[in-house]
């Protein structure tokens, strides 16, 4: 009897996920990854600091390579692109990029991973030496042999989302002027505008132009890139960095009968399955349910995407696993300062139709009598009427990402302020005063 054939479509932490359940739980399979770009399995999260010089090399984010991968019986092939998929005859098109060679494959199950791609705003310039974008490694290393090649000396960074904020702070350790240009009123949309202003703050602190509310119009050079053109200004700079958002790289599957979602990304359920028999799809291509809201979501994040890849490899070989959703919760440091949000914003929680409300309070992160001890700012919302807890936002210069995995048990939980407020916490002086900052605004939201 012929081996189960499985076919994954992206070698990202989803489609390695999936392709390392799926032989775990049953080894008889024959499984085949397909990755466009030259690596598998790597943290994309670690980018910007190997950029900046804090890891050593950026090939260090690498986790497994296809050699290692080969040893467990799955064969992981780099520089080959899927062209097309034939969802009728189970059946994809494929292209070596060494040899331009194209062959079709047949799959019995297919994992869809193409995870998110940049968000390419029609700019002129865009293609001119010095120009990056951050989502491959070859893109990182890229960026890395630039700044040690050319020595840039005065840089843009066009989006003040996390990738933005990250590659502020990479760049300015190789003593780059930067620019930070923001389309929206203000930088991290997922967060209440008084809480990115703290963050606004930070970055003009360390000597950042913080440039709110404008957009791109052109970006120009020679034989390499010179400047930025914003409003009718330009902006010098010798290396610019594309942060403009990401979007559900779902091109692959238009016209094949599987179905997006609300969000524009591929609509699963909580087992990972697309509308279409044998097709899977993990990652950030894919929706998650937000137990939140109670709607799909499209948040793309590495936790995520390893979570689902292993959902959906279990199934696929045989399991009955399943994915419960997410809050959304996400952590950043923005040179000095950590901020992090779990849940909703009091912006987007109105915008779901809640009667939402926020409260917000400073308290000391550790026992005021301690050294080091740093103000630490907490925003909690929820429901007027049910008091049910809706999201946290949190920042400060310690202790954050601690707090916001609190917060995020509690939303996973379905808790009230209320309950939220009687939570046992630890204590002691070197780490949380006796009322912790989360404490103290829960109580306040009490009253």
């Amino acid at each position: 009897m012929t081996a189960q054939r499985v076919i994954v479509i992206g070698g990202g932490a989803a489609g390695m996920s999936a392709a390392a359940k799926a032989k775990r739980t049953n080894p008889t399979i024959d499984i085949v990854v397909y990755e466009r770009s030259g690596y598998v399995s790597y943290g994309a999260c670690g980018f910007p600091y190997a950029i900046k010089g804090e890891i050593a090399r950026v090939e260090d984010v690498v986790v497994r390579t296809p050699a290692q991968f080969a040893q467990q019986g799955i064969q992981a092939l780099i520089h080959h692109e899927v062209l097309a998929i034939d969802t009728a005859r189970q059946r994809v098109l494929v292209r070596d990029l060494h040899t331009g060679r194209e062959f079709t494959d047949h799959w019995d199950e297919l994992v869809v991973t193409t995870g998110g791609q940049p968000a390419r705003p029609p700019l002129p310039g865009l293609d001119l030496p010095g120009v990056f974008g951050l989502r491959s490694v070859e893109e990182a290393i890229a960026i890395k042999t630039w700044i040690g090649e050319q020595r840039p000396q005065a840089g843009v960074i066009i989006g003040g989302g996390y990738i933005g904020l990250e590659m502020a702070e990479a760049l300015d350790a190789h003593g780059i002027a930067l620019t930070l240009i923001e389309r929206l009123p203000h930088v991290l949309p997922a967060f209440d505008p008084e809480m990115a202003a703290q963050v606004e703050e930070e970055l003009r602190r360390q000597r950042v132009d913080v440039r709110l509310g404008q957009a791109v119009q052109a970006i120009v050079g020679d034989e390499r890139v010179r400047g930025v053109i914003v409003d009718g200004q330009t902006i010098p700079a010798e290396i610019v960095i594309l942060a403009a958002g990401v979007k559900p790289n779902v091109g692959l599957v238009r016209e094949t009968g599987i179905a997006l979602g609300p969000t524009g990304a591929i609509a699963v359920d909580d087992h990972q399955r697309t509308n279409v028999p044998r097709v899977w799809a993990a990652g950030d291509v894919a929706e998650v349910y937000h137990r939140v809201t109670g709607k799909p979501a499209w948040i793309p994040l590495g936790t995520t995407a390893n979570k689902q890849g292993r959902v959906a490899g279990e199934n696929l070989a045989g399991g009955n696993a399943r994915f419960g959703g997410v809050v959304g919760t996400t952590v950043v440091k923005v040179f000095e300062r950590e901020v992090a949000i779990s849940g909703l914003s009091l912006t987007r929680a109105k915008a779901e139709g809640f009667d939402a409300v926020s409260v917000s309070a400073t308290a000391s992160s550790r026992a005021h009598y301690m050294p080091g001890h740093q103000p630490l700012t907490v925003t909690l919302v929820f429901d007027r009427a049910t008091r049910r807890l809706l999201g946290g936002q949190l920042i400060g210069r310690e202790g954050v990402a601690k707090r916001v995995d609190t917060v995020a048990a509690a939303l996973q939980a379905g808790w009230t302020i209320d309950e939220f407020a009687e939570l046992d916490l630890s204590y002691a002086p070197p780490f949380a005063p006796v009322w912790d900052p989360l404490l103290v605004a829960a109580n306040l939201a009490r009253r």
